[in-house]
């Protein structure tokens, strides 16, 4: 870093932000996880990764609320090629099972074809694990980059074996309640639902901007008492009966205990920002107003122990998708990196 000047265009090196830092000299860990296997949609997000490292090239590393920003020293951990070789050979096998289901094709014609393809995710959960937990031995805090939303798993029971017990913010259009959706255990769609199934250690999951989920799932809400979700709509009621933004994130922030996960998927905010991701739906929130409770929550009393940003999808003719992702997680790192120095 001596040698590093932040006011230069940076220079593409395959790290995120183009920054200098090795791996073992970081202090946060970015896992790329290129994989979209049960995207029941748009397909697409495994390239997530990918742009975002070559968008996070022309971002700019000053930011007014985080002094010497570009100090913080963010690690790229390598890509496993075999995750996108996996990802191609079952995300095939997966369109069948949904072309067969759209046809009205019993589940049970398709058990052969659906266990392939949750087999091969619990896979893909053991590898995530194994390697946000070899950083996190290392000392470093782990931040895994998707793909579709089911790749976090292994990220959230990794950092659980830091705390007795940690809650999810979770920032996304959908709930990611169901129950293994279109017959896919770790669907992308049922992240939620599975990671308060396997992790004894989550005891609240804050969702926010929630705005298109099913009845199962708004039972599940409601009935859950480790749930609080702050549904789009109850968020835009409030503003436009003069709720302060600033309340609101002091609400939401307040349903959350001592140590926090973060786990944003990009289509929480609103699909100008991310019209090329896997599922958008109308409505979400604008940059700033995300960035702000991030920031809140950064200051706050508790504490950030990881992150993951999903679904973020290259368009054809653009890389609008990309340059946001990757801000969103420069904001991430950031805000990481500010609340740990508290």
């Amino acid at each position: 870093m001596t040698n590093f000047n932040p006011n230069e265009p940076g220079i593409a090196n395959g790290n995120y932000f183009a920054l200098p830092n090795s791996l073992e000299e970081s202090d946060i860990a970015i896992i790329s996880v290129p994989w979209d296997v049960t995207t029941s949609y748009r397909p697409g997000t495994h390239k997530g990764p990918e742009s975002i490292i070559e968008a996070s090239v022309q971002v700019d590393l000053f930011d007014p609320l985080v002094p010497d920003a570009w100090e913080t020293k963010i690690g790229t951990v390598p890509v496993n090629i075999q995750i996108l070789k996996d990802n191609k050979k079952y995300r095939k096998i997966a369109q069948s099972v949904i072309a067969e289901l759209e046809k009205g094709t019993d589940y049970a014609e398709l058990t052969p074809l659906l266990d392939k393809v949750n087999k091969a995710s619990e896979s893909l959960n053991k590898d995530v694990f194994a390697l946000c937990k070899e950083q996190i031995n290392s000392g470093r805090i782990t931040g895994v980059v998707g793909g579709d939303h089911s790749v976090p798993l292994g990220n959230m029971k990794a950092v659980s074996g830091l705390c007795e017990e940690f809650g999810i913010l979770h920032i996304d259009a959908h709930a990611d309640l169901r129950v293994a959706y279109e017959g896919f255990t770790y669907s992308h769609a049922s992240i939620m639902y599975n990671a308060l199934s396997e992790i004894p250690q989550i005891s609240q999951l804050t969702q926010v901007a929630v705005r298109d989920f099913c009845q199962q799932e708004a039972d599940i809400i409601n009935t859950d008492p480790r749930i609080r979700c702050f549904t789009d709509t109850e968020l835009k009621r409030n503003q436009f009966e003069g709720k302060t933004w600033k309340k609101q994130c002091e609400d939401i922030i307040a349903s959350l205990p001592a140590n926090v996960y973060i786990s944003f998927d990009i289509d929480g905010l609103s699909p100008e920002l991310c019209p090329g991701t896997g599922t958008p739906v109308p409505g979400g929130i604008g940059f700033r107003e995300i960035d702000y409770l991030l920031h809140m929550l950064a200051i706050s009393n508790k504490k950030i122990i990881g992150f993951d940003l999903c679904e973020v999808s290259p368009g054809i003719d653009s890389d609008w998708d990309a340059n946001v992702g990757a801000r969103i997680l420069y904001k991430l790192c950031l805000y990481t990196r500010l609340n740990s120095k508290k």
